[in-house]
C-alpha cells in the first residue's frame, strides 16, 4: 500500500465515525454544533457588514462552481502541456468527489440550521458541506500538480498559504453565515482528504508499476 493511501485511512475513518455520530445525532455533538452555531450567527445578525463580505466570499470567490472552474483551467493546462492521462486522473477525481458528496448528502439527509432571522439561504441536505469539500478538494489537487510537475519552493508555498486559508475560509463563513453546522463542515474536508490522498496515492502506485508512461503523463517540461 502506497504512502499516499495510507495516508487516506485516517480521513476516512475520521469521516466514517463523524458519520455515524451525525446520523445517530449524538447528542454532545448536536449540543456543540449548536452552541458555535447559535454564536456566530448573533454575531452575524448584529454585524451586517462582515456579513455582506461573507457572503460575497462564500456565494461567488468560493463557490463550488468557482472551485470547478479553478480545476477546469488547470486540466486544460495539462491537456496543453502534453499531459493528457494526468488531466483526465484529475478531473475524474474531481467529479468522483461530487459524487460521492451527493450521495452522502442524500442518505443522511441532515437538516440545514432554521433561524428566525436569516442572514443568508441554502438548499438541500447539510452533510458534508460542498463548499467546505469542494475548496479542499480543489486545492489539495492543485497543490499535488505543483509538486508532480516540481514547482519552486517560493511558488508551493505561496499555494498552500492561499489554499489553507481559502479552506478554513469558506468553511468559517459556511456556518458564520449559518447555512450549515461545524461538524458539516468537518465532514466535507474530511471526505475531501480522503479522497485527493487515496486518488494521489493511487497515481503514485500506477507510476511505479508503469514509470515510462507515468514520465509522459506529466507532460513536456515537467
Amino acid at each position: 500500500m502506497s504512502h499516499g493511501v495510507r495516508r487516506s485511512l485516517p480521513c476516512a475513518a475520521l469521516f466514517l465515525l463523524l458519520l455515524a455520530l451525525v446520523a445517530l445525532r449524538w447528542g454532545p455533538l448536536m449540543s456543540l454544533d449548536a452552541a458555535v452555531s447559535g454564536a456566530l450567527h448573533r454575531t452575524a445578525v448584529a454585524s451586517p457588514g462582515w456579513t455582506r463580505v461573507s457572503r460575497v466570499l462564500s456565494d461567488w470567490v468560493w463557490d463550488p462552481w468557482a472551485m470547478r472552474a479553478l480545476l477546469a483551467v488547470a486540466i486544460g493546462l495539462l491537456v496543453r502541456r502534453g499531459a493528457p492521462l494526468l488531466a483526465v486522473w484529475v478531473g475524474v477525481t474531481a467529479l468522483a468527489g461530487t459524487a460521492l458528496q451527493q450521495l452522502v448528502k442524500a442518505l443522511v439527509g441532515r437538516a440545514r440550521p432554521v433561524w428566525p432571522d436569516p442572514v443568508d439561504s441554502a438548499h438541500y441536505a447539510a452533510f458534508p458541506s460542498g463548499h467546505a469539500m469542494s475548496a479542499l478538494v480543489a486545492g489539495a489537487l492543485l497543490l499535488w500538480l505543483l509538486r508532480l510537475h516540481g514547482a519552486q519552493p517560493r511558488w508551493r508555498w505561496t499555494a498552500r498559504v492561499l489554499v489553507a486559508l481559502s479552506v478554513l475560509g469558506v468553511g468559517c463563513t459556511r456556518v458564520y453565515l449559518g447555512v450549515h453546522w461545524p461538524s458539516d463542515v468537518l465532514g466535507g474536508w474530511l471526505l475531501g482528504g480522503a479522497v485527493v490522498a487515496g486518488s494521489a496515492g493511487a497515481y503514485a502506485v500506477r507510476a511505479r508499476r508503469w514509470p515510462q508512461r507515468s514520465v509522459s503523463a506529466h507532460g513536456r517540461g515537467a
